[in-house]
């Protein structure tokens, strides 16, 4: 995984590595030169180029400061304006018409609120201008990525020794442009927080044993209601499409079972009310413990006989657990029974499904929020949305930065908790199974992603996906 610092860290990492002997200039002289190189790349040559490079106070002045020098040595017509309280905005806009790149050297990683003055104006034109940002773009929390004024659009941000939480989360992301994390000798230990990639989901596939059968990995699936048996469908054909040999999906009521039997997923009836509402797992609770694990509550609705259910059968089911949807809807306002579990639990919530779990809403700090809920009810966190963020009860957590527009479809979440479910089955633990599962939905969206994309297009693109990821 990918080190992510959040501001507090990076500050705490440079303080480390100056007092180990490496001083505070040295580390600025590196990070300018790295923004210059930068600049170089993004211009494609020096001659003939003018850059304005925009200093504020402090480090991220200072790196600008530096890249200045640099680029004039190269030859670059350099105009450093300071961004102090004699500057105007005719003299800034002067010098960006004269510009062929912009530099941000306004604020860094520890900006909190919004611009004002002439940053403002700057992060105004930056719209119209190739930028360079130093960092994160100003204007953008270092934190939470959250942008409430102006803020730089850059094509370009060169950020330093790890990323920032800003640079994955939205608005902050799309800022930002093209990330370039550079290593200016400063060491960044091992932070509990990182970005999700191919490589930890190789690890955490094991190779299917040749001895194997189809309950080796096999999961159970309990959703459905009135008029909602494709959501369970869609999760049950995830998860075999990522390597559950066998999937049971249990669907209240022996008429909504029957409609959706045919395929090769194995439908089971459950006790239900005369409108559809589960009542419970019936005979179904003496095969629970041949699964290696089960998905509850896509497409359960919200009766409160099922309500009642569900909080039954996630007290007395003794193996490894997602629960997703009606299922997390049906702990509203009291946990406790989610924590009292002995078995390993993934909770997979979006923004409004976390605020009736939680009791609060998740607020601008979304690393904070899943690490609150994780804690709260000892169990494995998959907050979803634009940079979904995994995180265990020990504070371990991961950020999925690949997501995309393609993921806005109804039944997508249905897939998600599919993979995951799936990969549980498959033997992943459940930190890797939450985390891997989220990185191998978006990466399956990015290959069948269209107009129009169809949670079932996820589905179908999940073979290959896998395939190109675990070699």
């Amino acid at each position: 995984m990918e080190p992510v610092l959040t501001p507090a860290e990076m500050g705490e990492a440079d303080r480390r590595a100056i007092a180990a002997g490496t001083p505070a200039r040295v580390l600025m002289d590196r990070a300018g030169r790295a923004v210059a190189w930068e600049v170089r790349r993004v211009l494609g040559s020096t001659y003939g180029h003018r850059v304005a490079v925009v200093c504020g106070k402090g480090n991220n002045g200072g790196d600008g400061l530096v890249a200045a020098r640099v680029l004039s040595g190269w030859g670059v017509r350099v105009e450093v304006v300071d961004l102090s309280p004699a500057l105007d905005e005719a003299t800034a806009g002067a010098a960006l018409d004269r510009a062929d790149l912009l530099v941000d050297a306004m604020y860094g990683t520890g900006f909190v609120g919004t611009l004002d003055g002439v940053a403002a104006y700057v992060a105004r034109r930056s719209t119209g201008i190739t930028t360079v940002a130093i960092d994160v773009p100003s204007g953008v929390d270092g934190l939470t990525g959250l942008a409430p004024g102006d803020v730089v659009h850059a094509d370009s941000t060169v950020t330093f020794a790890a990323r920032k939480p800003g640079l994955c989360f939205e608005p902050g992301r799309s800022c930002a442009g093209e990330v370039r994390v550079i290593d200016i000798g400063i060491d960044v230990g091992e932070p509990a927080l990182a970005l999700t990639d191919a490589s930890d989901l190789r690890r955490g596939l094991v190779r299917i044993d040749p001895t194997a059968h189809k309950w080796t990995s096999a999961l159970l699936v309990v959703g459905g209601s009135g008029g909602m048996i494709g959501a369970p469908l869609l999760v049950s054909h995830a998860a075999m499409r990522v390597g559950a040999g066998i999937v049971w999906c249990a669907i209240p009521g022996n008429d909504a079972a029957a409609r959706a039997s045919g395929g090769e997923v194995v439908t089971k009836a459950l006790p239900a009310t005369d409108d559809g509402a589960l009542t419970g797992l019936g005979e179904l609770s003496n095969a629970v413990v041949r699964f290696r694990g089960v998905v509850v509550g896509p497409g359960l609705g919200g009766a409160p006989a099922t309500r009642a259910a569900v909080r039954d059968l996630v007290g007395r089911i003794t193996i490894p657990l997602v629960l997703d949807a009606d299922g997390l809807n049906a702990f509203e306002g009291d946990a406790g029974i989610i924590s009292q579990r002995s078995a390993p639990t993934i909770l997979t919530p979006h923004a409004g499904e976390y605020a009736r779990i939680a009791g609060e809403p998740v607020g601008d700090d979304r690393v904070a929020a899943a690490r609150h809920l994780a804690r709260m009810t000892g169990t494995v966190v998959l907050l979803k949305g634009p940079g979904t963020v995994v995180a265990e009860p020990g504070g371990r957590t991961a950020i999925n930065r690949h997501d995309g527009p393609w993921l806005a479809t109804a039944g997508s979440g249905d897939v998600l908790s599919g993979i995951v479910g799936g990969l549980l089955a498959r033997g992943l633990q459940p930190f890797e199974a939450a985390a891997g599962g989220a990185f191998l939905h978006a990466c399956a969206a990015d290959r069948a992603g269209h107009t129009g994309l169809l949670a079932g297009d996820l589905v179908g693109a999940l073979p290959s996906t896998l395939e190109s990821l675990e070699h």
